[in-house]
């Protein structure tokens, strides 16, 4: 023990006699001073029939807007119906600058009414959700000059179409390539959606022979354990999809872990307490996978608290109560979630509703949104102060999708980053222990001089080249 630390011992005479060591009295504990109400604002849910204040929905009662059938029917997926329904209750000249913001989007328009109605239409350029489901041509920015579709490689990792093979014991099994919303900021729209003027899409359909092709595959590397369901989305694969893919990959011996990645949860949280043939299906899945020792769990998407509501709270309930584990995967956007508050906020929101916060990606180069990109910094900095704001269990690993197919890196663990020039450099030794992967910081947030350079061909492979020389002097020698 440090000596500094240690109980105080004292001699104590009486009567002339010293007595042996006494130990002091301690000085009290530290205790906390009482929270303050505004730390407990995670519990503050949205409750009531908030989406009344929408006059398209003003007369939806209750049990109609929890039907999930009723919010496939009314999400929106023409750009002239969705401002028809903002019309009188957002700007004007907001409605024009959206309508010709989808003109330049790659994305295709998807939008249920429940995200309509979270939406703050007295305020929305401002208003986070707005950000990632609909483009303003007047916050567009040019696209980073080494954006490609693909970015991660994903398809350059594809031994069988829809299923990406990158790591050494995961896959990621693209099951479709149709969602309950169209995000912005989606990195595979490349292959999700509808063809749009700006991109022909690589269509991966719902298609059974594919599939098998799949299944065959994995059976064949008994080096994968884990596999990724996602898409698209699996919350548009029926009841009797999710029970097949499910139970055809657990049955495989050398699959032990299996995950159902959706944003369903986020974006229409009815579907878990409406659609019950759907939600018995993954419990029973989940409930097929433990009586073999397997592990499933629901991967969801909330990028900010302002999009759980009570509504949510009682659809991750449901699955709570049969058991089924949920973890969260945010990306990192600006506006949306890059303030140390706004941050904090959606983590304790995710962990007070039992949803447990696992990864922040901080945002991939994808077409059409670089004005919601951050730099590597904000994702540092933001990590800092999130740690310890709750449990580690409850606290999210920001992370980096390097470019060219290095995969998931934590924010942090870069092996060189040149914040003046935006240009970071990762190892990622179990994919290639050769290479170096890149990671851009937006060029709109660098200096004029800076972006000068980005915009010369020339100077922009001078400052790559430069940058990866640097990381490589600080390589350990082998």
């Amino acid at each position: 023990m440090n000596t500094n630390d240690a109980p105080v011992a004292a001699a104590t005479q009486i009567g002339g006699h010293v007595s042996g060591p006494t130990l002091s009295i301690a000085a009290p504990a530290r205790v906390r001073p009482t929270a303050a109400a505004s730390s407990m604002a995670h519990g503050n849910l949205r409750e009531g029939a908030f989406w009344q204040t929408l006059p398209a929905w003003r007369d939806v009662d209750e049990a109609t807007f929890l039907d999930f059938r009723w919010q496939g029917r009314n999400s929106i997926t023409r750009i002239d119906k969705l401002l028809e329904a903002i019309q009188g209750i957002a700007p004007a000249e907001f409605i024009a600058d959206a309508e010709a913001g989808f003109a330049n989007s790659p994305m295709s328009v998807r939008v249920s009414p429940y995200l309509m109605s979270l939406i703050d239409w007295t305020r929305p350029y401002e208003d986070p959700l707005r950000r990632q489901f609909i483009p303003l041509a007047s916050r567009l920015l040019p696209d980073h000059p080494e954006l490609t579709l693909d970015s991660l490689h994903e398809q350059d990792d594809s031994p069988v179409p829809g299923l990406t093979h990158r790591y050494p014991d995961k896959a990621l099994f693209l099951a479709l390539d149709t969602c309950p919303v169209y995000c912005r900021f989606c990195t595979r729209s490349y292959a999700v959606g509808l063809d749009t003027g700006m991109v022909d899409k690589v269509h991966l359909n719902a298609d059974a022979a594919r599939w098998e092709r799949i299944f065959a595959y994995i059976a064949s590397r008994p080096e994968l354990e884990d596999i990724v369901l996602s898409g698209g989305d699996v919350y548009n694969l029926p009841a009797k999809h999710i029970r097949l893919i499910g139970e055809r990959l657990l049955d495989l011996p050398n699959v032990k872990r299996l995950r159902y990645a959706t944003k369903g949860p986020a974006v229409m949280p009815q579907k878990l307490l409406t659609d019950t043939e759907w939600t018995q299906a993954l419990v029973d899945v989940v409930e097929f996978g433990r009586a073999r020792r397997k592990d499933v769990v629901l991967h969801t998407h909330f990028n900010h608290a302002n999009e759980i509501t009570w509504i949510t709270r009682e659809a991750i309930g449901k699955l709570l109560e049969k058991g089924v584990f949920v973890r969260n995967q945010s990306v990192l956007q600006r506006g949306v979630n890059d303030t140390t508050e706004s941050m904090k906020l959606l983590v304790k929101r995710l962990g007070h509703i039992g949803v447990h916060p696992y990864y922040v990606y901080v945002h991939d180069l994808v077409k059409g949104v670089e004005d919601l990109r951050t730099t590597l910094q904000t994702a540092i900095d933001i990590e800092k102060e999130v740690r310890g704001s709750t449990a580690g269990f409850n606290t999210p690993t920001f992370v980096v999708d390097t470019l060219g197919g290095g995969g998931k890196r934590d924010a942090h663990s870069f092996e060189y980053y040149d914040r003046h020039n935006g240009i970071a450099l990762f190892r990622s030794p179990n994919v290639d222990p050769e290479r170096l992967f890149y990671f851009f910081d937006p060029v709109e947030t660098l200096a004029p001089e800076v972006q000068a350079r980005w915009a010369d061909p020339v100077e922009r492979q001078r400052m790559k080249d430069e940058a990866a020389t640097n990381a490589r002097a600080r390589l350990p020698t082998r």
